[in-house]
This record gives C-alpha cells, sequence and structure tokens, in this order.
C-alpha cells in the first residue's frame, strides 16, 4: 500500500488483484469501518459479494454511528457526524454509493448539494446568562504565551509528545480562551486528553482555523448519520451479495505466530446461545474492529436515568476481545487497549435527544440561533455552549437540519445535546447528569436557553420528550498514549488479518472523525489485496505555506505574527529579514496572506 495526492490516482480503476477468487473475508463490526472495508473489498478489490461475510452483534449495522426511534420511548441519537471537504477517502467512497432517496445520483452528489444549497455556518456559538449571546464574535482571545505554547506544540515530533496530557504542554491562560471554548466543546477534548492527538488535530485541521469560530468550515448530512450514511452502504454491499450476518458475538481470533510471520487460525463467536468457531486459511482475510466508543452505552428515557449499575471499568464486549487479541502478541504489536479503557471515570460524557412541536420552546430556539428550525435548513450551524455551565455540566447543544428521521413528523424538532462533566450537579437542576431523567436533562437545557423558571417543569414533562445515553468510553481514543498503543492497520508480518477502527493506528489522521473510520478500512483492504492504486493521503494542508501563514493571523484574531513581541534577540532580526526580501516572491506572499500589513515600515 502506498499513499497519493492528485486525480490521476483518484480516477484511476485498479487491475484485478491476484488470486482474489481464491480468497474469502470476515469483518468483525459493522460500523463505518467494516462497511468501507467491504465496500473496497467489492469496488476496487473486486472480490465476489458471496465471499464477504460482516459479522454484527447487534441486530443493526452502524456500530456507533446510530439513529433509531423506539416505538414507546422515541428517537435516540447517541451522537453526530461533522465533515470535512478533505475526507478524502470517505467522498472516494460515497462518490459510487447510490443515494437511496434521489435515484441516478451518489451519495457524495447528494451531500454536495445540499451543502452547496445550504451552507453551513452559526449565527450563535455560545450562551451566557439563559439563552443571551456570550459574543464570542470568532475571536479566538489568545494571549502571547498561550499563542506560543500552541506554536511549540504544533512544531513538536510526535515521539516527545508520548504519554503527555494537553495540560503538560499548555499554560492555565489557555483555559480562558475562546480558543479552548471551541476546541474543548467542538472535538470533546478535555485538559487531560492528549497532547499527541491535539498536535494531531492542529496539523490536520490548519485549513480550518478560521472556520472554527463559526463552523463554516464544517459539512453535515442530510438526516442522521445512520440514514445518510450506513444505509446506503449496506443496500450497496446487499446489492452486490455482501452477507451481514447478526447476532454474531466475537469473542477472539486466534493469531498464530511463527518467527516474523503472523496469520490469523480461527474465528471464535457465540451465537444463539451456542459457542462456535470458523477455521481460517491463509487466503482467509479477517479484519478486526478492536474497541469502539461506544461500547456499553446506557441508555434513558423522559422517566428514567440510565442505569450504570453494569458497567464495569475497562470492560466491554469490544474491549474483551481486544484484550482476547492483544494477548497473544509477543511484543505489544497488537496494542495496548487498557490504556484507553482503563478510566471510565474520565473518559465518559452523555447525550440527549430532545422531542418537542411546542412553539413557545421553539420561539426561545429562535432567540438563541436567529433561525426557524422548521425551516429545513441550518439551524444552529454545530452547537451552541452553554458558557456558564462549564463548571457544571458543560452543556452544548445543537439542532441539524429537519427533519433528522424521515420518518419524523413535520412539526417536530429534534434537538441533540451533551455534557462534558456528568458528575457534577447542573445550574439548574441540582444533579448530577448521569442521574438525571431525560425529563430532569431537558429542564437544565429550557433553563438555559431562556425559559422561564416557573414554566420549566410543565414543558419539559409535557412538551417535549427526552431520550438519554451515558456512554463510559466515549472519549476512550483521547486517553493519553505512546504511538505503539494502537496496533497498525496491518501489523509487521500479519499475513491474512488488519485492525480497522478508531483504535488501529494510521499516521496523521486524526481520530473520532468518519474519515479515520473509513481511511482504515481502505488501508486495510489496499495492504492485504496489494490493491496497486494510491490511497489519497490524509489532506497536506500542513505542508502548505499559504495555510500555515493564514492560520497564523487568524489565531491572533487578524494580528501578525510580526506585531507579536518575540522572546529574545528575535524582534531584532525582523527588520533585517524584510528588507531582504523585500520585492521578492516571498514578500508577495506574506502580504496577499496579511502576514505583512501595508503600514509596516522596513
Amino acid at each position: 500500500m502506498y499513499y497519493s495526492a492528485g486525480t490521476y490516482e483518484s480516477f484511476a480503476h485498479p487491475e484485478k488483484p491476484k488470486d482474489v477468487d481464491k480468497k474469502s473475508a470476515y469483518i468483525i463490526g459493522t460500523g463505518l469501518a467494516g462497511l468501507t472495508a467491504a465496500f473496497y473489498l467489492v469496488r476496487d478489490g473486486q472480490m465476489k459479494g458471496e465471499h464477504i461475510h460482516l459479522f454484527e452483534k447487534l441486530e443493526l449495522a452502524g456500530g456507533s454511528c446510530d439513529g433509531r426511534k423506539d416505538v414507546t420511548k422515541g428517537f435516540f441519537m447517541r451522537g453526530g457526524r461533522e465533515m470535512d471537504n478533505h475526507f478524502e477517502v470517505m467522498w472516494d467512497t460515497f462518490r459510487d454509493v447510490p443515494s437511496i432517496e434521489t435515484p441516478g445520483i451518489s451519495v457524495l452528489d447528494e451531500y454536495y448539494w445540499l451543502n452547496k444549497h445550504d451552507p453551513n455556518y452559526s449565527l450563535c456559538r455560545a450562551t451566557v446568562n439563559c439563552g443571551k449571546d456570550a459574543h464570542t464574535d470568532k475571536k479566538f482571545t489568545l494571549d502571547k504565551d498561550s499563542a506560543l505554547a500552541l506554536s511549540k506544540l504544533f512544531l513538536t515530533p510526535e515521539k516527545d509528545l508520548e504519554n503527555k496530557k494537553i495540560s503538560d504542554v499548555l499554560p492555565n491562560s489557555f483555559w480562558k480562551t475562546n480558543f479552548w471554548l471551541y476546541w474543548q466543546t467542538m472535538f470533546a477534548f478535555q485538559r487531560w486528553s492528549s497532547a499527541l492527538e491535539m498536535k494531531r488535530y492542529l496539523c490536520r485541521y490548519v485549513h480550518h482555523i478560521d472556520g472554527l469560530p463559526d463552523f463554516s468550515a464544517l459539512r453535515f448530512t442530510k438526516y442522521n448519520q445512520y440514514e445518510s450514511m450506513i444505509l446506503p452502504l449496506v443496500k450497496y454491499l446487499e446489492a452486490h451479495g455482501v452477507q451481514i450476518e447478526y447476532g454474531m458475538d466475537v469473542k477472539n481470533v486466534i493469531i498464530e505466530t511463527i518467527g516474523t510471520k503472523k496469520v490469523a487460525k480461527q474465528i471464535i463467536y457465540r451465537k444463539d446461545g451456542i459457542d462456535q468457531t470458523i477455521d481460517l486459511i491463509e487466503d482467509d482475510l479477517v479484519f478486526i474492529t478492536n474497541g469502539c466508543c461506544t461500547d456499553t452505552s446506557c441508555y434513558g428515557d423522559q422517566t428514567h436515568a440510565p442505569d450504570l449499575s453494569h458497567i464495569k471499568n475497562g470492560c466491554g464486549e469490544s474491549w474483551d476481545l481486544w484484550k482476547a487479541i492483544a494477548d497473544q502478541a509477543k511484543h505489544g504489536e497488537f496494542g495496548k487497549p487498557e490504556v484507553f479503557c482503563g478510566n471510565v471515570n474520565a473518559t465518559n460524557w452523555m447525550s440527549a435527544t430532545v422531542a418537542t412541536s411546542n412553539e413557545e420552546i421553539i420561539q426561545h430556539i429562535i432567540r438563541v440561533c436567529k433561525r426557524d428550525p422548521r425551516a429545513g435548513k441550518v439551524t444552529t450551524g454545530g452547537i451552541v455552549t452553554v458558557k456558564d455551565s462549564t463548571e457544571n455540566w458543560y452543556l452544548s447543544w445543537t439542532i441539524n437540519r429537519q427533519p433528522q428521521f424521515r420518518s419524523q413528523d413535520k412539526n417536530m424538532v429534534l434537538v441533540w445535546l451533551y455534557g462534558l462533566h456528568t458528575n457534577r450537579a447542573g445550574n439548574y437542576v441540582k444533579k448530577a447528569m448521569r442521574n438525571c431523567t431525560g425529563e430532569e436533562i431537558c429542564q437544565e437545557w429550557l433553563y438555559h436557553i431562556g425559559v422561564p423558571k416557573e414554566k420549566i417543569p410543565e414543558l419539559a414533562k409535557n412538551a417535549c420528550n427526552t431520550t438519554t445515553c451515558f456512554m463510559p468510553y466515549i472519549n476512550a481514543f483521547f486517553q493519553p498514549r505512546k504511538e505503539s498503543d494502537r496496533p497498525r492497520v496491518v501489523p509487521n508480518g500479519a499475513v491474512n488479518f488488519a485492525f480497522i477502527g478508531q483504535f488501529a493506528e494510521t499516521p496523521r489522521d486524526t481520530i473520532f472523525t468518519t474519515e479515520y473510520s473509513m481511511r482504515t478500512g481502505m488501508e486495510s483492504v489496499y495492504t492485504l489485496l496489494d490493491i496497486d492504486r494510491g490511497v489519497p493521503e490524509v489532506w497536506g494542508s500542513v505542508y502548505d505555506v499559504r495555510d500555515l501563514l493564514d492560520s497564523s493571523v487568524k489565531l491572533m484574531d487578524g494580528k501578525s505574527p510580526l506585531e507579536i513581541e518575540l522572546p529574545g534577540p528575535l524582534n531584532a532580526l525582523k527588520k533585517p529579514l524584510l528588507k531582504m526580501i523585500k520585492g521578492t516572491v516571498i514578500e508577495k506572499v506574506l502580504k496577499d496572506h496579511n502576514v505583512i500589513k501595508d503600514y509596516m515600515k522596513y
């Protein structure tokens, strides 16, 4: 497998891989990674669909990309997905997946037109004092120490950031900046999160720094993530004869190591209460989803808090599978799951879905986000963070285009919200979020959008229906780590197996994204089948001087790096260096990107 850029490789169709007709594939997990692996086995690997077997423990495909309606409890959305125009693997996939809503076009076409006609941006990024605009005003408010520390983090090699927390590399002043407010709530980072992962994010999205404060960098699907992404992929695979087997609880994959050669020899699983096995040969390819951020999710509803009694730190079906495989490694080459799943007190947060058709509540929503959610267009444009909730639940909420479900009543609005601090009391509801019913969580949200206190209990009870979900491992991938703590997509010496998903290691890309999961799916297939076509590289904005210059000015709220007091003798070098480049293309580039301003003398 190799990486490529440009249209030469992206438009090409690879030749049929050698001996592919003799091979079969077993894919454990039907999240985006597993479905993408199956897609590339079909499209580029040209493997017969009937040779591809997807194993799913649940009764529905999609993994963490869910969205469903319980007939008795209401709509559930554990989370949502924000997309980027440079999710190269995602768009390579969806350009060939037919839309299930509009005949004759692809999912990419559908998505592209939607976001062209209705571009995303926020009109209120944060609120204070019961729904009043916090006036972050697209500013990052970075002080000099914070800006220099961020620059240093950007330039530090990943190896030097292993096992370090963000709080180890950034100053105390950083936590008071708008940058941290945006960053923490958009990506769910915490102070304890991996400094290595933060560096990856900074490098990966340097081209979107200016779109961070108002979400203009983002794009969204028309409906929830399940109906917009998972269902079309499932339909594509089924049309090609791929078999999805539900109720398959995979317990282990037996891997035999002989010298440097590693071969998957057997799959152990449980179905219908019976332990069973599948014996493997080298022509049987196995794709393993190791770990899952939504493992052991605990659901609540309007009148019940989620039952957390069965949560056991470090345990869960996906973690148990990964541990069983990792225990077979001689040198830790299958990763260290305990690094990620060993601290549920840190890695949890909680989400809720509020359904309402109440006009009074909708008017409060309109007052905050300055758009009518019933218009079928962008509403909040991304999350609205409750700034005065930062020491409490740290609540954020969003309303995506309505309807979010095809079956949704046209008068209903679905609101998704989440809290980062589930063990703290709310501002209005004086209870830990994790101990609250849906009705109580709704009360807290109604308070923060400005509903009068005396009306809150009645409206939360009779005008809304709220479902909830506590996820103990939702931030597990942000745990401080070493590079080797995640196994490579295809470990050295692996003959017929690969790791896919958020806990497999691929360079430069960022976890907690659709692209990351899909990239591991593509890379695994291309490696094991030796497909002679380049995998599109992670977008290279980190190497583009234009993006670097733009981001440096944007981060300082329009101030040029040349206007910042630099340490030591560096200040004295500014004017001589500017004189050296006067009249050159370098000067022009710096002027074009607002680093050199008209009033500067040199």
